[in-house]
């Protein structure tokens, strides 16, 4: 074994060691205060102390083992470090007083200098893996599960401060953030984000695809370089088409949304970022049904990720799966079969830009659970549509770029719980857009093709007048 890996091994150990000398250690010097009132607490006293000694002073050597990983911030590591040893000092001279018979006058105060210096010490620690707000998290922090909030006027927000910064502080701050950095990678400042981690760089600026903080969350969740890990709250897919886009535009940290070339694709996911209801779950409205159902089969979605289909859960607490065909659309017409034995897990499924047709869609009908359908820029018809009228949960229907007309969304009227529809550049006629609105009240209708209004504010070309 390379003398790296077995530094790394053994460091691995002080999560489990760190916990003996702390409980050993406490008690012992409890007893010790205590000792003058129960007398038959004294001979316990020194055999805890020893065995607490030694448990401290391995902590110290498998903690600054662990250090060199370069995983955690240098300047809290620092301070825990040396905390730690002092701990294992006083701890080292408790036992000392009552080796060398120095009991009387030294044991009360070292067995409560030793309290205090474990205290702080795993304060630190505590710190450095939960980070250094965890005692007052549960009071103000962000829940990853819930959606970002509404951004009013979105064309005029800064891409990365509105929308980019918020998904990373809730989904990746607590593996890369300023007190913790896994794979020595920290998501919080951009200077970091540029640099990378220590396997490199993870942005290929213009090339989404390319960039490992997007090849990671791609991954299949059973991977181990899957991101985020799979115990924690995973990205939706309107996350990961935004940061998808970010990098393709180039991964500006100062320029607006509207200053960006904006893709037929990614103009609903702002629309659905502008009103707040992307993510996990919406305000009165749930992307997740309440309804619990049985783990998707293993072998299903190891098949389809062999194929290149994405298979991510979308709840810690439930079985429900979103499925996208983003690295498979030229094989999804014939991969959606597949997808049967999981049309009571799939809640999100998305088909932008595939080769589906109508027949791909008879599948689709069986999937009541559906709440999300994405069909953008594929080859749908009417025809296909009006299958979908089975689908008595749908919330969300993305037909942008499809060939559908008016007359073809008549059966969709039946769906209750269906509140946004994307309708960009598809074959229904202008002039009919009030007659929609009024069949489909509940509706948000989006009809895409927005005009940013040039402002006084705003930089203009001035040229001096032609001459007459």
């Amino acid at each position: 074994m390379p003398l790296l890996t077995l530094v790394d091994f053994v460091g691995r150990f002080h999560p489990v060691l760190v916990h003996l000398p702390i409980g050993i250690l406490l008690i012992a010097c409890l007893f010790q205060l205590f000792v003058r009132r129960f007398p038959s607490l004294k001979p316990a006293v020194p055999v805890m102390l020893f065995w607490g000694m030694l448990a401290a002073i391995a902590s110290c050597v498998t903690g600054y083992l662990l250090s060199l990983s370069g995983d955690y911030e240098q300047e809290l590591v620092t301070r825990h470090q040396w905390l730690g040893i002092i701990t294992a000092i006083a701890a080292l001279l408790c036992y000392g007083c009552y080796r060398f018979s120095l009991l009387t006058r030294y044991s009360n105060i070292m067995a409560g200098l030793t309290i205090g210096a474990v205290t702080v010490t795993g304060h630190l620690g505590g710190s450095l893996t939960h980070g250094a707000d965890y005692l007052t998290a549960g009071l103000n922090s962000v829940d990853p599960n819930q959606p970002l909030k509404p951004i009013p006027n979105i064309q005029e927000a800064v891409l990365y401060t509105a929308v980019v910064q918020p998904i990373l502080q809730r989904k990746c701050y607590s593996c890369h953030g300023s007190t913790k950095q896994k794979g020595r990678l920290r998501l919080d400042k951009e200077p970091y984000i540029v640099k990378g981690g220590k396997d490199g760089k993870i942005l290929a600026s213009g090339k989404p695809d390319e960039s490992a903080l997007v090849k990671r969350l791609l991954l299949p969740l059973s991977d181990d370089d899957h991101m985020p890990p799979k115990e924690k709250p995973q990205l939706t897919p309107n996350e990961v088409d935004v940061l998808s886009w970010w990098i393709s535009t180039g991964n500006s940290f100062t320029k607006k949304i509207k200053e960006l070339p904006q893709t037929d694709k990614i103009k609903p996911v702002l629309v659905a970022f502008q009103s707040g209801t992307d993510g996990p779950k919406a305000t009165g409205n749930t992307y997740v049904p309440n309804e619990d159902v049985s783990a998707p089969d293993l072998s299903v979605v190891t098949k389809l990720t062999d194929n290149g289909v994405i298979v991510v859960p979308v709840s810690n607490d439930k079985n429900y799966v979103s499925v996208n065909f983003v690295t498979a659309t030229a094989k999804a017409a014939a991969l959606i079969r597949l997808l049967e034995p999981l049309k009571k897990q799939i809640v999100w499924l998305k088909l932008d830009n595939s080769n589906i047709t109508d027949e791909s869609l008879k599948t689709v009908a069986a999937f009541t659970n559906l709440t999300r359908l994405y069909l953008s820029n594929t080859a749908v018809t009417d025809a296909g549509i009006a299958q979908l009228n089975t689908l008595k949960q749908l919330q969300v229907l993305n037909l942008v770029g499809t060939k559908i007309t008016q007359k073809g969304l008549e059966p969709l009227r039946q769906l209750k719980t269906l509140r946004e529809l994307y309708l960009y550049q598809t074959a229904i006629n202008r002039n009919n857009w009030a007659q929609l609105k009024q069949a489909f009240p509940k509706v948000v209708l989006d009809s895409g093709g927005y005009v940013v209004p040039t402002l006084e504010t705003d930089t203009t070309l001035v040229a001096a007048p032609q001459k007459k």
